[in-house]
């Protein structure tokens, strides 16, 4: 089933576990930058908090370290091993006619720049969007509204005007925040844990 592209000028996807299959990438990336400060990460507990921000998870596991230092070693791991992150194809596929119908496509994720891209970059995608907002770019994660609104404003497109593509609660909630129509696609995809 292909959304109905027609009542938009924006599409609106975020990256890890909705355009591509990066969360167990991720929870391994973590866990390794957790382990030199004595935490232990659970996955199921992680996969529990899937779509929160860095600071929230850092918080809840009661870590006393920025989360700019985590980030930044998790980056590192990650894109070591950025070439192994696989593109879900309905989700591809949807952005794919998006851009055919005239649709302008972004990328809204709460990672890290240098991640995102190099994920882009790994898959061949990045030359399907037009705009790849990311963690820096705004000020608050979701659930707050702001890399949706960031996205949209740098789409030159109104917020009642885009679509977003997200897998995660806290995902679909930033995008009612921001006014925007979403697209739950956790029945198209299933992350390979």
């Amino acid at each position: 089933m292909e959304p109905d592209f027609t009542r938009y000028k924006a599409l609106i996807t975020d990256f890890d576990g909705t355009l591509v299959d990066s969360q167990s990438l991720n929870y391994r990336s973590l866990k390794a930058a957790l382990a030199p400060h004595g935490v232990i990460l659970d996955q199921d507990w992680y996969r529990a908090r899937l779509g929160t921000s860095g600071d929230d998870l850092l918080t809840q596991l009661g870590v006393d370290v920025s989360f700019d230092t985590i980030l930044a070693h998790c980056g590192e791991l990650i894109t070591q091993e950025v070439h192994s992150l696989k593109p879900f194809d309905t989700v591809v596929r949807w952005v794919r006619r998006g851009k055919e119908l005239g649709l302008r496509c972004a990328v809204a994720s709460g990672g890290g720049d240098e991640v995102v891209r190099a994920g882009l970059a790994a898959t061949r995608l990045e030359p399907l969007f037009d705009v790849i907002v990311t963690r820096p770019d705004a000020p608050r994660g979701k659930p707050a509204p702001d890399l949706f609104l960031t996205a949209a404003a740098r789409l030159g497109v109104a917020p009642s005007r885009c679509l977003v593509v997200e897998d995660a609660d806290e995902g679909l909630a930033a995008a009612r925040a921001a006014g925007m129509d979403a697209i739950d696609v956790r029945p198209w995809t299933a992350p390979m844990w």
